[in-house]
């Protein structure tokens, strides 16, 4: 069974580490969304909910593409491919973000759902796309070596 259990993880590490690293991601985002949400900004107002949500997608970000680059899709690219994964990971998220501001505003500001409920409504879709994106666009030559 154990080894059962290895070959499985083998097969779908890529996946596993992805979505474990996603959670992280999304604890790491709503963490300091409501760090900053409810400690320097108000949760009442509608421009206060976009700022603190453009703040911890900040940490977000940054916090996945260590861990994606490092652990998930173990990159090793150096020089100017580096700098091209880089950029093309912050533009991918760019887009997950204007996304995740898009669906924060219809269901905080127009559906009046709590906006901790609509973050982490919004956080499953954002890791999905991401995974996509991540997957065909950033780090699209990245193959695991098993």
């Amino acid at each position: 069974m154990l080894k059962n259990l290895k070959n499985l993880y083998a097969k779908y590490e890529e996946i596993i580490s992805y979505l474990f690293f996603g959670a992280l991601t999304t604890v790491v985002s709503v963490a300091t969304y409501l760090l900053f949400a409810n400690t320097f900004l108000s949760a009442k107002s509608d421009l206060d909910i976009q700022i603190a949500n453009v703040l911890s997608w900040i940490c977000a970000v940054s916090f996945a593409y260590i861990t994606n680059r490092k652990y998930v899709f173990k990159s090793k690219t150096i020089g100017k491919a580096k700098i091209k994964e880089t950029v093309n990971f912050v533009l991918a998220r760019i887009t997950s973000l204007i996304v995740d501001m898009a669906l924060m505003y219809i269901m905080f500001s127009l559906m009046h759902i709590n906006d901790t409920i609509a973050k982490l409504i919004v956080q499953v879709v954002v890791v999905i796309m991401n995974y996509i994106l991540s997957k065909i666009i950033v780090f699209k030559n990245q193959k695991l070596t098993k």
